[in-house]
Parts: structure tokens; sequence; C-alpha cells
């Protein structure tokens, strides 16, 4: 139980850095930086949009964007903070 508790964590941990790169790269794209004609930035957008988007479009539903930011990458990172810690404190001292 353990071992899959450890493998949850660490998938847990690469969807926050998975998150926070599409993030930033969206962030590159809406400024003009990146070039999405060149097929190498294109693949990186859509791979990072497709691993995101079917979690953050139910967010988007129900939080509102402020002023024009979408907090939806936000919300979910909270919230994986907050399974990442539930985990932690509650589900891996009862395993022992």
């Amino acid at each position: 139980m353990r071992a899959i508790l450890d493998v949850l964590m660490l998938v847990l941990q690469l969807y926050t850095y998975v998150i926070i790169a599409s993030a930033i790269f969206s962030w590159l794209y809406a400024f003009n930086v990146v070039n999405m004609s060149n097929q190498f930035v294109a693949t990186i957008g859509q791979t990072l949009y497709a691993l995101t988007e079917p979690l953050l479009r139910p967010i988007r539903r129900v939080v509102p964007s402020v002023g024009g930011l979408d907090l939806s990458a936000i919300v979910l990172l909270l919230l994986i903070f907050l399974l990442q810690n539930v985990i932690i404190r509650y589900i891996y001292p009862a395993v022992f």
C-alpha cells in the first residue's frame, strides 16, 4: 500500500510541474514570445493542453475569471497540495 501511495505522490508532483509549464507556455504564447508555426513548439503546446485541460475545464465552469485572469490553474494546484497533505498526514500513518 505504501508503494502505491508513493507512486500517487510522484504522479501528483509531476502533474504540478505540468500545470506550471502549461501556465508559462500560455503566457509565452499570449505575448507572442513563441512561434506557434514551429512544429516542435506547436506539439509542446498541444501536449500541455491535452494533459491539463480535462481537469481545468470543470474548474473554469465553477470559478469565474477575475479581471480577465484565469485562476483555474491556481485552484487546481491548491487542490493537489491539499490532496498531498491529506495523504501525508492521514493516510501514510494509517498504512503502518
